[in-house]
């Protein structure tokens, strides 16, 4: 989120700018401080059009010796991580500025929101109900776009705590000086600090660096959250919220998510299950100290005698010991575990339940007695971080690939002498399935006796065997939902139910089929109206479903446009089938950061859902970056709170409008010209896997040792078999951004040369769906620059074929931005978002340099490898230090 480039954050851009400078003289000599102040000219030179600077870099690049290109490629990529942190404090500033301005808007959505529903005769009671009911959760996943070592987020966060200081009114010189001090260490910290990880994180340091944020920033956001909200339902309601509700909780896919990496196995799901509530249990240990040190009154109720069962001078203090003993014993014991040895677990505490109650009645009591201030101080905040973090902090969703789990009962079948489960049509499939889940007996005997060679003995099948005996023996709290990736039909979801009660799982976890290739979209609502339409399957989910919607192999497989409107009418089928089957339809999101994978504005991007899509639930992943993004300084953090909050709300009781046929004819016209053209190129032109190959750093990103996934799903293989978080990435890379508008452009000027501008308009203008498509388009193509793809292609490639393609992208994109400043009768782009465009020209100097730099650091890197047949270069670490400025200085990268 970017703020008006304002004489305050221009101020810190400049002072973190030259505490850098600073430091490259002291540190890396005033040569190359010299040299980085020449690019620096050069570029913006560059930038306002000057032909000849951009020759001058050329050239100057060209001239380096491999070891000049570290230091410079370091210096602009931390220039542009600096302008990310003045950015980010920015927004905080901004946020606690408005609230000494009487006359300036509310910086919360919620207070908009509120006076709207009032206007809108939305009545007290049915806000109050709402709000109660509200289900938002927030799936944090490690998805490979987070390309900054934790190592330097934590010096990044210091550097914001001196920003933040800095803006205090009454600090004293020698104070100022201070702060000004810890700042340059920061600084020098920072430069003197390898960007890169040395090694590729595990999935548990993925989990690791998600209970981070929690720790860091959410642990104190969320109850500020709560009391804020409950203050305002209280104002416009007339009655206090519930103490037992939690209208935002946190869930995560690190050490869960084994679809397609083999590096999540059981023992890892079961290692970060104890790791994720040893975490707990230490966070609440040093909330319970702090709060038994308040609790030294000795006024209570007789219910909180009577528990305590004797009369004490410091009642409180001595009934919350033995909660203290047992959340002690609980981290003990799960210590215990990690280091794999066995312990005493009589007190283990096992559910939030046990938790919660003693700080119930603790409340209960202070309340009776008339001591409403100190119930509503450290005790309240206790209590709403239990009923959101529970005693898991982040509840585990556990995902794999269907094809996985009809491997694993094709065992089962050909185990027990009935053929292969995978040869048998989908109806036999059902059949099996629903008699053997409505038996009482086991499938298989507890021990086989069976030859190795047999598909029950794979590894990979007793793998899921594993990873389900794991789940059975974890607390169900624990857990959220168990998500099936490439689900095609409904046979997919009984057999991960069988699977689940044949490794003796009390409480199943729901079963989340996840459609994301086109042809999974369009026959999403087909599968859950079989499954919805079976009498036990219907009774087994007891009138509450969830089904996740996938953005990033849908928009790989057909292009942004044709993926985006298959999820909108995905979303529309699928909650008019629950609808009409009774059942409560939770949405769960898969978006990524960047516009190809479904990232944008919260509100926007809930607002544009089909009207009656979110009914008050619904789940949202975070991934890679936009978790330090949206989460990472405790205002922001709150901030996205409510962003959130006000969005889910605002969709359910004041939802969009239906969109009108007509709009719905023209949007289908569009979609299946535009997955045309998008296919065309990608998977028909014989050239597209080579120029993706030799012109963008896509080979190169496989080096970054940026997540615990493999970048690919199969070793070899084209377009297919690459993840979409690198196909992104790699475009992102050169600027080209081909996933977000490749054959959208095409799509919507044919419609515009048929005369339907006036349509297209009024569906620019009516309807938040098409608006919030135009708007990311526009935002994306704002950041792409032909100009510097053409520069790699020239760098790297001589091949004429593949020069011809490289042109015809870069047409297709200068038609995409022409077609879409006509349909909005606008000159440039970001006439409307001044903003952004403020922040993309700043940036531009910093990146113009690195963008040069990587396509000669690919340059030497294939040379070197064509030479020597080594899989290591010289100009290694430089190249992934580019990549990982790039991807900092354009923000949403994956």
């Amino acid at each position: 989120m970017i703020q008006q480039i304002d004489a305050p954050l221009r101020d810190d851009v400049r002072l973190l700018g030259n505490l850098l400078g600073e430091t490259l003289k002291q540190h890396a000599g005033q040569d190359l401080f010299n040299q980085v102040e020449q690019i620096r000219a050069l570029a913006k030179g560059a930038r306002d059009g000057q032909a000849e600077a951009e020759k001058q870099l050329e050239q100057l690049f060209l001239s380096l010796e491999d070891d000049e290109i570290l230091p410079l490629t370091r210096a602009f990529t931390h220039f542009l991580n600096f302008a990310n942190i003045a950015e980010q404090y920015h927004v905080v500033r901004s946020r606690r500025q408005s609230e000494f301005d009487e006359q300036a808007p509310s910086p919360n959505p919620l207070d908009h929101l509120f006076q709207k529903f009032k206007d809108r005769d939305i009545s007290a009671e049915a806000l109050y109900q709402q709000i109660c009911e509200l289900k938002i959760e927030l799936v944090l996943t490690a998805h490979p776009t987070e390309v900054s070592r934790r190592t330097l987020i934590q010096k990044y966060d210091g550097i914001n705590d001196c920003l933040f200081k800095f803006d205090q009114q009454k600090l004293t010189p020698r104070e100022r000086q201070a702060v000004l001090d810890d700042l340059k260490q920061l600084v020098c910290s920072a430069w003197q600090t390898d960007e890169i990880r040395q090694h590729r994180p595990t999935p548990v340091d993925e989990a690791k660096w998600g209970f981070t944020t929690i720790e860091q920033t959410l642990w104190n956001a969320v109850p500020k959250f709560m009391r804020e909200l409950d203050s305002m339902v209280t104002e416009h309601c007339g009655q206090q919220l519930p103490l037992t509700i939690a209208p935002v909780r946190f869930a995560s896919w690190m050490g869960g998510d084994r679809d397609g990496n083999p590096n999540v196995t059981h023992n890892i799901t079961q290692e970060v299950l104890w790791l994720s509530r040893w975490k707990a249990a230490d966070l609440y240990v040093r909330d319970i100290e702090a709060l038994r040190w308040e609790l030294s009154i000795e006024q209570c109720s007789a219910e909180l005698r009577a528990a305590l069962g004797q009369d004490h001078p410091e009642p409180y203090r001595e009934y919350l010991r033995d909660t203290r003993q047992r959340l002690k014993a609980t981290r003990y014991w799960l210590a215990q575990k990690l280091k794999g040895e066995d312990a005493d677990d009589s007190q283990v505490i096992r559910s939030k339940d046990e938790l919660l109650q003693p700080l119930l009645l603790c409340y209960r009591s202070l309340i009776d007695c008339d001591l409403p201030e100190i119930a509503n101080g450290k005790l309240l905040d206790f209590i709403h971080r239990v009923n959101c973090f529970g005693i898991e902090l982040l509840k585990l969703d556990i995902r794999q690939e269907s094809g996985r789990h009809r491997q694993a009962i094709s065992a089962i079948t050909e185990y027990l002498g009935l053929g292969n489960f995978e040869t048998w049509t989908e109806q036999a499939r059902q059949n099996f399935l629903l008699q053997e889940l409505q038996s009482k007996r086991p499938l298989l005997p507890k021990h086989l006796n069976e030859p190795e060679q047999s598909l029950i003995e794979h590894p990979d099948v007793q793998e899921v065997f594993a990873t389900m005996r794991t789940l059975a023996e974890q607390p169900s709290e624990s857990l959220g939902a168990y998500i099936i990736s490439m689900a095609e039909y409904p046979s997919d979801v009984l057999a991960v139910l069988l699977l689940q009660k044949e490794a003796g799982i009390q409480q199943a976890l729901r079963v989340v089929p996840l459609f994301e290739t086109l042809k999974d979209l369009d026959g999403a609502a087909a599968t859950m109206q079989t499954l919805f339409g079976m009498h036990w399957y219907k009774q087994h989910i007891q009138g509450k479903h969830e089904v996740m919607i996938g953005y990033s192999d849908s928009a790989k497989d057909a292009g942004f446009m044709s993926a985006n409107w298959a999820q909108y009418r995905a979303q529309e089928e699928l909650t008019e089938i629950a609808k009409k089957h009774g059942v409560q339809l939770t949405l769960f999101h898969g978006r990524g950061g960047s516009i190809s994978r479904g990232g944008a504005p919260t509100q926007q991007a809930l607002f544009s859902q089909p009207p009656g899509s979110i009914s008050g639930a619904i789940r949202v992943t975070e991934q890679g970056e936009m978790i330090r993004f949206k989460f990472g300084l405790e205002g922001i953090a709150l901030q996205n709170l409510e962003i959130y909050t006000a969005a889910t709300l605002e969709a359910t009781l004041l939802p969009p409008p239906e969109p009108k046929q007509e709009w719905r004819a023209l949007m289908h016209k569009m979609t299946e010209l535009s997955v045309q053209v998008y296919r065309q190129t990608v998977r028909e032109n014989p050239h597209f896997v080579k120029y993706l190959r030799t012109v963008t750093p896509e080979l190169e990103l496989q080096m970054l040792p940026l997540g615990s996934r493999p970048a690919k799903r199969k070793v070899s293989g084209g377009i297919e078999s690459l993840r979409a978080i690198p196909w992104v990435f790699a475009w992102t890379q050169i600027r080209l951004m081909l996933p977000a508008w490749l054959g959208t452009g095409a799509a919507i000027n044919q419609v515009l040369d048929q005369g339907q501008k006036a349509v297209l308009e009024e569906m620019l203008h009516e309807w938040p769906y098409f608006q919030t498509l135009i708007d990311m388009l526009e935002m994306v193509l704002s950041k792409s620059d032909s100009h510097v793809a053409l520069y790699y292609e020239s760098h790297l490639t001589q091949d004429e074929d593949l020069k011809a393609l490289g042109e015809e992208l870069r047409q297709r994109l200068r038609d995409a931005v022409q077609t879409l400043l006509a349909l909005k009768g606008e000159s440039k782009l970001l006439s409307s978002n001044d903003v952004l465009d403020q922040s993309m020209k700043v940036r531009k100097p910093y990146l113009l340099p690195l963008h040069l730099l990587q396509a000669e650091l690919m340059k030497r890197r294939r040379a070197y490898l064509a030479e020597r047949q080594a899989e290591n270069t010289p100009v290694d670490h430089a190249l992934m230090v580019s990549i990982a400025g790039i991807a900092a200085g354009l923000r949403n990268t994956g």
